[in-house]
């Protein structure tokens, strides 16, 4: 598939993040359609290029959001996204976590390296203090990337979040500064 050469805003060994953009849309929404057996019931992107250009303008233009694609260095694949929406400025400097792998890069730790270097990117150059994830307690591996990434859980709400239909429980984990230069002393020094 084409790829629009873009500077990453972070790199990891094998992973780097950057902006979406509408150029990526071809793309993303062909993964999206190829990963449709791994995500259902707990996600649904984009995959028609109308469904896209809805979904990244506002992660490219609102404030309010940062969206950033999770890309394979070697290749420049789209390995899968990791967005923050409702970032809360003031007194709050929170935003709210969403993500997603796509087939091909489902269990390959590529999203686990790619959360580090958003999470990383968000305490630092977004200036946010707090990160929340919201994530279905049955899937399992929503879950298990919270857990692996520091994130502590902080409750449960029932009925919090319509997914396909229907109101779904959901857990609450949540991640601050304080917590990450905490558990990695890298990042306490940066």
């Amino acid at each position: 598939m084409p790829h629009t050469t873009s500077r990453y805003l972070a790199e990891g060994p094998r992973v780097g993040i950057r902006p979406f953009t509408l150029d990526d849309g071809p793309e993303f929404t062909a993964r999206a359609r190829e990963s449709k057996d791994l995500h259902r019931p707990w996600l649904f992107p984009p995959d028609t290029d109308e469904g896209y250009a809805a979904y990244a303008k506002p992660l490219i233009e609102d404030p309010s959001k940062a969206g950033f694609l999770v890309c394979e260095k070697d290749s420049g694949d789209i390995a899968g996204f990791i967005n923050i929406n409702n970032i809360v400025r003031g007194g709050f400097q929170c935003g709210a976590l969403g993500y997603g792998a796509f087939a091909h890069a489902a269990g390959r730790g590529l999203m686990r390296e790619g959360l580090d270097l958003v999470i990383g990117y968000a305490f630092g150059p977004l200036g946010l203090h707090r990160l929340e994830i919201n994530a279905q307690p049955d899937n399992v591996p929503s879950v298990a990337m919270a857990r692996g990434a520091g994130f502590r859980l902080e409750g449960f709400s029932p009925d919090m979040i319509f997914i396909d239909g229907a109101w779904r429980d959901h857990e609450r984990w949540a991640l601050t500064v304080e917590m990450r230069a905490a558990s990695d002393p890298a990042f306490a020094q940066s």
